[in-house]
Order: structure tokens, then C-alpha cells, then sequence
């Protein structure tokens, strides 16, 4: 389960995004006025359930104790980080994402603290979305999910892709019902503040989360492009991209 609308957007990213203007965002977006519709929805569900929820875990849990449950979740999603180094052709990082998992889970007592970091094995993230960008997968325009929010065709894909592979290594459920929700409400409990400011900064909150996501997710996967470049103008996995701004920045 992700949050909807927000899962994975970093507050500055989505701060950013909110502050901008929203009359001439050219990014592609033929879908708007079905996605408008669920993103309305995604945001009921969140005013009327999870935000609620959020702030009663909130008023029962430290923040030492949220942070741990984060670790907990990032501990639980090494069988994508595996699988999906592997698809991608990235043993090395397969190998980190191996090591990480079981020093978390046995110093880190089941991935609650992160004793595996200051060893050296940062996290290694994949998913299947990027994994069928590095195979040649266009994204595709941009799309609303409901419950899960925002994405695109191609995430859409590799979000099924994602779930196949946690089905077939861990048991289905209440219990991993249970854990995915208590996931999502720690998380939306963790970033109660920023969502709220950037709600509040925002001239068109739709925009602002499709313009925060669309860009974390690119450079997520290793891509940036600006928002008016076609998206068959990205370069090829291993290729050097001229808008990747970590690399201007360093350089």
C-alpha cells in the first residue's frame, strides 16, 4: 500500500514544487481532467482516514520510534531491491542490498535500527518500474492511481511487477495487510508538517504533487529531463544525461 497522492516524495521536492507557478506546467498530462477526479478522491480518502490516523499514531509514538518503523520498512522491501538488481543486470548492488538485509535483521533486531549504514552497505533501491526503463520502456503520460497516486503507465506496469515478487516470497494475509497499513500510517504521520505546508504554498496542489513526483521519480531512476523534452529524448541507461542536476552541481 502507498499513501495516496504523496508516497515518496521527498518535502523539499514537493515545497519546491508548491511554491512554483502552475499556469504553463508543460508537463505531459492528457489524462488531467480523469486525473484531477481521483487525485479529489485520493485526497478525501486522506482528509477523512489516513490523516486522522496518522495523528492519533503520531500522539502515541516517539519520533525515535517512527524513524525505527521506517527502517523496519525499508528492511521489508529488500526482496525488490534484490530481484530487481538482478532484472537490471546491477549484481553488485543486488550483493549490498543482500548484506544490508541481513545485518538489519539480525544487529538491526528485524531491520527496527540500521546498524548496516555507518558499516558501509548503503541502501541499493530498485523496483520493477525502473527495472523496465533500463529494458527500453517509455513512462507514458502521466496517470493518477486510485489509493496509490501518482504515476504512469509504465510504473503502473512495474507496480504489478513489484507485487508479484513480494507475493511470492513472503505469506499472504491479515498480518502482511496489517504491516503495510501501520507502514503508510507511520509514514503520513512522519511528514504530517510538510504536507500541510505545501498544501498551504500551493496555487494548484495537483500540480504541485505531479510536478514534485514526476521529477523525483525521473531522477530517481537515474533521468532528469525538463518538463517540455519528449520522453524518447531520455538518454539509454548508462548513457550521460545533460540535465542529471546532481552531476551540474558537482561539476
Amino acid at each position: 500500500m502507498r499513501v495516496p497522492a504523496l508516497r515518496g516524495l521527498p518535502a523539499a521536492a514537493l515545497l519546491l514544487a508548491a511554491c512554483a507557478a502552475p499556469a504553463d506546467t508543460p508537463e505531459w498530462d492528457p489524462w488531467q481532467e480523469l486525473n484531477r477526479g481521483t487525485f479529489r478522491f485520493n485526497e478525501r480518502l486522506d482528509e477523512y482516514a489516513l490523516e486522522p490516523a496518522a495523528e492519533g499514531w503520531e500522539a502515541i509514538t516517539s519520533p525515535g520510534w517512527r524513524e525505527s518503523v521506517g527502517h523496519f520498512a525499508d528492511n521489508l522491501r529488500f526482496p525488490l531491491h534484490l530481484v530487481n538488481g538482478l532484472l537490471q543486470g546491477r549484481p553488485a548492488d543486488a550483493g549490498v542490498a543482500t548484506a544490508r538485509f541481513v545485518v538489519n535483521t539480525t544487529l538491526g533486531l528485524l531491520g527496527f535500527f540500521d546498524p548496516a549504514t555507518p558499516l558501509g552497505l548503503d541502501i541499493r533501491r530498485a523496483d520493477f518500474g525502473e527495472t523496465l526503463w533500463r529494458w527500453g520502456a517509455d513512462e507514458g503520460p502521466y496517470l493518477v492511481l486510485p489509493f496509490f497516486g501518482p504515476s504512469n503507465p509504465r510504473d503502473t506496469a512495474g507496480l504489478a511487477g513489484d507485487s508479484a515478487i513480494v507475493g511470492s516470497v513472503t505469506p499472504g494475509g491479515w498480518a502482511v495487510l496489517a504491516i503495510h497499513v501501520l507502514i503508510t500510517v507511520n509514514w503520513r504521520a512522519s511528514n504530517l508538517d510538510n504536507i500541510r505546508e505545501a498544501r498551504e504554498a500551493s496555487f494548484d496542489y495537483y500540480v504541485a504533487v505531479r510536478s514534485a513526483w514526476l521529477n523525483d521519480r525521473r531522477r530517481d531512476i537515474g533521468v532528469m529531463l525538463p518538463p517540455e523534452a519528449p520522453d524518447s529524448a531520455r538518454p539509454s541507461p548508462g548513457e550521460e544525461d545533460p540535465y542529471d542536476v546532481d552531476a551540474i552541481i558537482e561539476n
